[in-house]
């Protein structure tokens, strides 16, 4: 068994690399092969929740648990174990806070290269963690944008996190409020804990592509009616949405939209059986909760290049 720390596998998980292999792993009917229930959620108390994703792959032999704790004080915190499927023999603990934001911008990533304009020039995120770093970060392997607009909450030192990624990415980077952002923005990445929405959907101009990655709760959403009533909405599974998205669920049950207005999940926009975007003044929204595929195909990928490195130094 090998034991991965978090740099080991910032250094073996290349972003385009995990781009490709979520791109790949939805593109395939992975329903023949994928058995992956709805995560279990564990509400501890104080805001804190436990999750347990487990995936089981029959084409690649493989299968995993991860396991997940999201508090208020320190946010996600994950710790990912990869088996063989046949033996049951475990072959990698991984620590998995990058492997978790990583895999997470690079599903943002895949589905806004299947659903944004191919003109697009700037790009919105809200929040200043991690996720939305990895999101700023990743998302700009797809789409050459010229300037970044970054929103957070009161308490965060968004011009200091501004420096910071002006230094890293060599791009316009501005701190704005959640109003400019939400109006200037052709790409919007919501990367945040909050359970309440953070613009007005009225703000979007048409065009507009949004990835929703922050809230993962039926009674939690980062945009309000508006917002979801005015785009095509495509959701990473059809599972996890119906169960998790708040976004979706909470203008659903109200009656602002209908089961329909969710127009496609991941795989048939990959896979080419639907289209998400019909038309360039269309607003679309991709919904992720997360779910247990990204994890295994990202963590089987690190795994894979591992026993690449080892075999290259030995030859």
């Amino acid at each position: 068994m090998q034991y991965f720390s978090e740099e080991q596998v910032r250094q073996l998980a290349d972003p385009d690399d995990v781009i490709r292999a979520i791109r790949e792993a939805f593109s395939r009917d992975y329903s023949r092969t994928v058995r992956m229930p709805v995560r279990a959620q564990l509400d501890m108390g104080n805001g804190a929740v436990l999750l347990i994703m487990p995936c089981y792959d029959s084409a690649l032999l493989v299968a995993d648990v991860k396991i997940v704790t999201v508090t208020p004080q320190t946010g996600v915190n994950a710790i990912y174990q990869l088996l063989n499927a046949a033996s049951g023999e475990m072959l990698a603990v991984m620590e998995a806070n990058y492997l978790t934001d990583l895999r997470t911008a690079a599903t943002s990533a895949v589905a806004t290269d299947l659903l944004a304009r191919s003109d697009v020039e700037t790009l919105g995120v809200f929040g200043s963690g991690r996720q939305a770093r990895a999101h700023l970060t990743v998302l700009s392997r797809v789409r050459k944008f010229r300037r970044i607009l970054i929103s957070g909450s009161p308490r965060s030192d968004l011009g200091a996190f501004c420096r910071t990624l002006r230094t890293e990415q060599s791009i316009v980077i501005e701190p704005v409020d959640a109003e400019t952002c939400a109006r200037e923005s052709d790409v919007i990445c919501t990367c945040t804990t909050s359970r309440v929405p953070l613009f007005d959907g009225h703000w979007l101009r048409p065009g507009t592509h949004l990835n929703l990655v922050g809230a993962f709760q039926p009674d939690a959403r980062e945009v309000d009616d508006e917002t979801v009533r005015r785009a095509r909405v495509v959701v990473d599974t059809y599972e996890g949405a119906m169960a998790e998205a708040g976004d979706i669920l909470v203008p659903l049950h109200q009656g602002i939209i209908s089961r329909e207005h969710v127009v496609a999940d991941l795989h048939e926009i990959a896979s080419g059986k639907k289209r998400g975007r019909v038309q360039p003044s269309d607003i679309t929204l991709f919904k992720s909760v997360g779910c247990a595929l990204e994890d295994l195909v990202t963590a089987n990928l690190v795994f894979q290049q591992s026993r690449a490195v080892r075999h290259n130094k030995l030859s």
